[in-house]
């Protein structure tokens, strides 16, 4: 069996050299996992842009308009983030289409993993820090509205709060968000997932691990859910800019080995985004945000 991987080269694009977010760390990413033999032609699977009515599942039909046209004010603009262009439209307008595919290819083949996504900053009318559309929100009530799923869980790892996450499906008891970051960072004014735990700066190893292999295994069994979307943030690393967390390269890769694990031993599919990660080293970035598809080739093709 090979992993099911989501992919797009749109998705890395002409971008401002200097700007914080990485854009072509997702092309490094590829390039990552073709050079150890994981991403192939036979396993890769390349999304379309998602229809408009799949993106109002979560958003406000006029702020996506806004977004498309290029017609935002400059507020909207600076809270984004990001400097509009076709190549932002053209990559924004198929990601979210990316976990929505990953989600239906782990709900068949029990694991498929997303080279892209975790935008958990968008809310429902509005961009926020580097995140224009949510894809976890979108792929979460468009599975729910088309019956593929009762229950699942969101179970969202980045350094920073899911607060566009958890502002959009409040409301939605079928989708249930947890997030685990750090309580001093971004955003400055939280929103309420289901389940929040904040981590002290400087958190390390050990009780970073605990932490989330003991929330996990209460999640899955006091939810079961029928699905888990697992945004891999890497942004947890030690000298990342914008983390704030002392967790070790190697702390990673056991974090996505114990997700994994939990997830396929109580045979619930996963679905992995790639979530945040700002290391100015951009090849160390991109091989960072590889552990969490080398640790799904290794558990289920091993």
């Amino acid at each position: 069996m090979s992993i099911p991987l989501v992919t797009h080269p749109a998705y890395s694009f002409p971008f401002p050299g200097r700007h914080r977010f990485p854009m072509e760390k997702f092309g490094l990413l590829n390039e990552c996992l073709t050079e150890q033999g994981i991403l192939t032609a036979n396993n890769t699977f390349r999304p379309g842009s998602a229809r408009a009515a799949v993106l109002h599942n979560a958003h406000c039909p006029d702020y996506i308009e806004r977004f498309s046209q290029n017609s935002q004010s400059k507020q909207e603009v600076r809270r984004m983030g990001l400097p509009w262009s076709e190549g932002l439209k053209k990559r924004t307008l198929i990601s979210p289409n990316g976990t929505l595919l990953t989600a239906h290819l782990a709900l068949s083949n029990g694991i498929a993993c997303h080279l892209a996504g975790g935008t958990h900053h968008a809310h429902y009318d509005f961009a926020s820090g580097f995140c224009i559309i949510n894809d976890l929100a979108v792929t979460a009530n468009t599975l729910l509205a088309q019956g593929k799923v009762n229950k699942l869980l969101i179970f969202d790892c980045d350094v920073h709060q899911g607060d566009g996450t958890a502002a959009i499906l409040a409301h939605e008891p079928r989708a249930v968000t947890c997030s685990i970051h750090c309580e001093k960072n971004f955003p400055a004014r939280k929103a309420r997932s289901d389940y929040d735990i904040g981590l002290a700066p400087n958190t390390t190893d050990d009780e970073y691990l605990e932490v989330v292999s003991n929330t996990l295994a209460q999640l899955v069994k006091s939810e079961q859910p029928d699905l888990v979307i697992y945004d891999a943030g890497v942004d947890i690393f030690s000298q990342d800019p914008l983390g704030l967390l002392q967790v070790s390269e190697s702390g990673i890769r056991e974090r996505e080995r114990l997700v994994l694990t939990m997830c396929r031993a109580n045979n619930i599919p996963v679905a992995t985004v790639i979530g945040g990660g700002y290391d100015d080293d951009r090849k160390a970035l991109a091989k960072r945000h590889a552990l969490v598809v080398e640790q799904a080739h290794h558990l289920w093709c091993a």
